[in-house]
């Protein structure tokens, strides 16, 4: 991930992304994890313990959401 000019507010967002600007961004916090709509910033942030993430990671790696 790279900050990909999204200022100094933490958001990071996939270099694998491109320039449509249509992913999700993160932000890595002590205890949590927020996710955003890049294309909606201002929006709903989803929230998640860094045990939950750590789970979803493993769980991408494994290909368990692979269709």
């Amino acid at each position: 991930m790279s900050d990909q000019g999204n200022g100094s507010d933490g958001w990071r967002k996939s270099s694998f992304s491109g320039s449509n600007n249509e992913c999700v961004e993160v932000r890595l916090g002590k205890n949590e994890v927020e996710v955003r709509d890049s294309k909606r910033p201002q929006g709903y942030v989803l929230r998640f313990t860094t045990a939950e993430w750590s789970v979803f990671l493993n769980g991408v790696r494994a290909g368990e959401f692979d269709t």
